[in-house]
């Protein structure tokens, strides 16, 4: 389950199963009470048991999705000053994700077009938006 450099994948975690995070996009990033949201366009591997087959103008299935961060305590991004979590997701940006990955218990990084955002929370949930 660990990597090579001894910290967990976004692939090894249950709740991006039949995802793919790097072929997904930040729409926005805010705040529900201690939550953190990042709201994203989420892209759906065949296996993914809502995927439907894509329309002939697409070219994979995509569905827009929420990653939300439960107990979100604290976070800091590249380039973004600021103390309060809700301060700096105001700042933050939108773009393609490159990675995430379990730095140790309740410790997350996510990278992407928008820099690197380290995040202390609970444990992620992927939560597909409505119909």
């Amino acid at each position: 389950m660990m990597s090579d450099s001894g910290r967990i994948g976004w692939q090894q975690l249950r709740e991006f199963a039949d995802v793919d995070l790097t072929k997904s996009f930040v729409l926005s990033w805010h705040t529900e009470g201690e939550t953190l949201v990042i709201d994203i366009d989420l892209y759906l591997a065949p296996e993914h048991p809502f995927y439907e087959r894509p329309r002939p103008a697409e070219k994979a299935c995509i569905r827009p999705a929420y990653i939300e961060f439960p107990y979100c305590e604290e976070l800091r991004a590249d380039a973004v000053d600021g103390r309060e979590v809700i301060d700096i997701v105001e700042k933050l940006s939108h773009g393609t994700i490159s990675d995430l990955r379990v730095l140790d218990d309740g410790r997350y990084a996510i990278s992407g077009e928008f820099g690197t955002v380290s995040i202390n929370a609970e444990r992620p949930i992927l939560r597909l938006k409505g119909p």
